[in-house]
């Protein structure tokens, strides 16, 4: 019970000795525990030789996780702090967004010159970016070690993050615990979660959603993706929930990879820099049947991504789209035939080298043909026809 402030009545109410959650790990950070508390009011202290109080928020119920000191770089403080923000999204928790405010970093740095023993612990609060945190952490780290180094002596405090400056601040000097004077709040009766049959292990346990380390295993080892498209769809519900639709029709391991292709590149390359909508403008058979075109051969890798295209600006069954485009792939030889000898008549040069071994040349020959068919051409089947009438 101290004088900050923050908080009207003068003191925060907080689950200290008796938390909702101990011990446990996300990402391989140990927790020490997760208690609620009272939500403080926002300090600015930049408008001049004062300081201004926003009470809005002030005693608004907070969720607050502390760690173990465990993490040894920011990098890793900052990774924590992403899975965190993951697990919160994916149990509907909130959306914990940092720039929002809805989510923040606090974090304890000390260093020391006794690898077996803690330096003083300074406190850097209210960090509000990923970027920041790790920033944050690293500044704090050198402030320290070069303060050290000179003779000094760190000192216990709480301190902020200038983002314009890049630089901790120092706010107040920080308390131990011993100095908060905790004491029961008389108006709180006791809480005995564990005789609350719906706060059970096993009612929760099936109340959970797929958890993002779950999702990645299923991703990566039962579908066989890559890691880096495995993240993506675990970190974007937008995308993730698309391609889950898209896997459930296609069933097909080779055709869930190839429509993971085209979602991390195609469709993320048509919102890139821009908002996403809440839903994929593309519904999801369409989607599964344009994959079953091209992995039949109906259609070409280029033409599914025009198709692809154009079923973004209307969402229209691919093959109709395939139909209107003039799009589905010419396998025949007859058809393709005269293709070939107006493409050799008209790229002598290229010809000639092809035939002096320059195999790249054939290459040339074949965008040719795409070209002129609007890549409706068999590739294989242009490739020999090419080779035959060279």
């Amino acid at each position: 019970n101290y004088f900050y402030p923050d908080i009207p009545k003068g003191y925060q109410i907080s689950q200290y000795k008796y938390p909702l959650v101990q011990k446990g790990s996300i990402k391989g950070v140990e927790l020490t525990r997760i208690h609620l508390e009272e939500d403080t009011g926002r300090n600015t202290h930049d408008k001049g030789d004062f300081s201004l109080v926003d009470y809005n928020r002030a005693g608004v119920p907070l969720m607050e996780l502390v760690t173990e000191p465990v993490i040894k770089t920011a990098e890793t403080a900052s990774s924590f702090a992403k899975e965190l923000q993951l697990l919160l999204r994916h149990l509907r928790a909130g959306n914990a967004n940092m720039e929002k405010g809805e989510m923040r970093v606090e974090a304890n740095v000390s260093v020391s010159k006794n690898p077996k023993k803690f330096g003083t612990k300074v406190e850097v609060k209210n960090i509000n970016s990923f970027k920041a945190v790790e920033r944050a952490i690293e500044f704090e780290i050198d402030r320290q070690i070069k303060l050290l180094e000179e003779g000094g002596e760190v000192v216990q405090e709480t301190r902020g993050w200038d983002e314009n400056k890049q630089v901790t601040f120092s706010q107040r000097k920080k308390e131990s615990s011993h100095d908060y004077r905790y004491f029961p709040d008389p108006d709180i009766p006791k809480l005995k979660i564990s005789e609350i049959k719906e706060f059970g292990e096993d009612m929760l346990r099936e109340s959970l959603p797929e958890l993002p380390w779950e999702k990645r295993k299923r991703y990566e080892e039962e579908l066989g993706l890559k890691s880096e498209d495995a993240e993506m769809y675990v970190a974007s519900a937008f995308y993730g929930n698309f391609f889950d639709e898209v896997s459930k029709i296609l069933k097909d391991k080779k055709k869930i990879t190839a429509a993971s292709n085209y979602i991390t590149s195609d469709l993320a390359g048509h919102y890139a820099g821009e908002n996403t909508p809440p839903k994929v403008p593309v519904d999801a058979k369409h989607f599964a049947k344009l994959i079953d075109l091209l992995e039949e051969g109906t259609i070409s890798s280029r033409g599914a991504k025009d198709i692809l295209a154009e079923m973004l600006k209307q969402d229209e069954d691919p093959e109709v789209l395939a139909e209107k485009m003039d799009l589905f792939q010419k396998s025949n030889e007859d058809d393709l035939l005269p293709i070939v000898k107006e493409i050799i008549a008209n790229n002598q040069d290229a010809v000639e080298q092809y035939k002096a071994g320059k195999e790249a040349s054939i290459k040339f020959l074949m965008g040719q043909g795409m070209k002129i068919t609007k890549g409706s051409a068999n590739p294989q089947v242009l490739e020999k026809l090419l080779k035959e009438n060279i």
